[in-house]
């Protein structure tokens, strides 16, 4: 299948009911901006994805489906040796609609109302929402940036981990929005502090092909088997609207628990077709593609960090790890954040996310979405570079 890997030229998005183009005044106020905000990406999906949908969609029928079958475990399981050299258990294996779903449902499986959730930050804003929604305590360990690299702070976490009341750790690896990848090493240390400390862990993973080193996936460290991995095809291969996403959950009475919700109470075992053909179609035939758009996006980080040092010296934007998003620290600029943001959205017509979404561990950063064509990202950084020069 030919993969097509030009990701120069634009693809007009509007008039799509696309959230990131379509309904930007939602959140900035005003229509017809230039987008770098919703993680998903401005580029086409991989060609063999196309094909499976297409071949699919000639069919005129659109009963239910299912996913619980050898053609759709094959190809995760596939994908984690080929990609990772991980070999997983295909038991181990579930559907759901989204990963913020499963996480959530795991939630409520593994805690009580009341306690704790420990994760890091900055953080996905969602994380906060989800945790407190459900009536549980969002118990913050932030990172500590150390020259750029953002590092686990090893006593501060160890102390919530051993408070009785925090009885979870929710990982995101690679970390959203910092771009860290995990080594083997920490996630062994992780993993043992859990343990010692009776304390489950669940690893959102979504973003984990989208790295420029090797990432290591959650999967068989120390001895039990309080633990899952949560992930989707959706940020790899930018087929987020098709909903769907899986887990790898050892322990069998949590599957069950996992499974029971899933079908008997929330009514959603049914999946969403397409996203179970598109998933497969990526895991066996999408390696090549997602090789060049991630050289392609690490080219755009590049570019980032070149052009803003240039016009700023006192900004040394570290490369990520991983990631379309760039987490911009713009504190040594000493700005007023509130005045930059009402700059690029009123007079330069940009909108970029600000990092106080992601909590007070955001403040003086942008998250600055990097999925799309050079020339877009030539025309924010540019609108960046002078709507800094305006507050200085």
């Amino acid at each position: 299948m030919t993969q097509n890997t030009d990701f120069d030229t634009p693809i007009d998005r509007t008039g799509t009911y696309c959230t990131q183009w379509d309904y930007v005044q939602d959140r900035f106020g005003l229509p017809g901006l230039l987008p770098f905000t919703i993680s998903d990406m401005d580029f086409a999906v991989p060609e063999p994805v196309l094909a499976a949908l297409k071949q699919r969609l000639a069919h005129p029928v659109f009963g239910y489906s299912r996913w619980n079958h050898d053609d759709f475990k094959s190809a995760i399981s596939h994908w984690c040796q080929s990609r990772f050299g991980c070999a997983i258990d295909k038991q181990h294996v579930v559907y759901g609609p989204s990963v913020i779903y499963m996480v959530s449902k795991l939630i409520e499986q593994w805690t009580e109302p009341g306690q704790g959730v420990i994760f890091h930050t900055p953080a996905y804003d969602a994380f906060d929402k989800m945790i407190t929604g459900q009536g549980r305590a969002c118990i913050h360990s932030p990172l500590v940036n150390r020259q750029g690299r953002f590092e686990i702070d090893w006593g501060d976490l160890e102390r919530k981990l051993a408070d009785a009341r925090n009885t979870l750790f929710l990982l995101c690896s690679p970390h959203n929005p910092t771009g860290r990848v995990w080594s083997r090493d920490e996630l062994q240390t992780l993993a043992d502090l859990c343990e010692r400390h009776h304390v489950r862990v669940i690893s959102d993973e979504i973003h984990m092909d989208l790295c420029f080193k090797p990432h290591t996936p959650y999967v068989g460290f120390g001895p039990s088997n309080h633990w899952a991995l949560v992930t989707s095809a959706s940020k790899s291969f930018n087929i987020p609207a098709l909903n769907g996403a899986w887990a790898l959950i050892p322990c069998p009475q949590a599957r069950e628990q996992y499974l029971h919700k899933l079908k008997d109470v929330d009514g959603l075992s049914s999946p969403a077709i397409l996203a179970v053909l598109a998933t497969m179609a990526a895991y066996h035939e999408g390696a090549a593609w997602l090789d060049a758009l991630n050289s392609y996006v690490r080219a755009n980080h590049v570019y980032l960090q070149e052009t803003l040092h240039k016009a700023f010296p006192e900004i040394s934007y570290q490369l990520p790890d991983a990631t379309y998003l760039a987490w911009l620290n713009l504190r040594p600029l000493k700005l007023n954040m509130a005045e930059l943001n009402q700059a690029l959205i009123e007079q330069f017509h940009v909108a970029i996310m600000s990092g106080e979404v992601y909590g007070e561990a955001g403040r003086g950063y942008l998250r600055l979405n990097l999925g799309c064509p050079r020339a877009k990202v030539e025309q924010g950084v540019a609108a960046l570079i002078q709507a800094i020069k305006l507050q200085r």
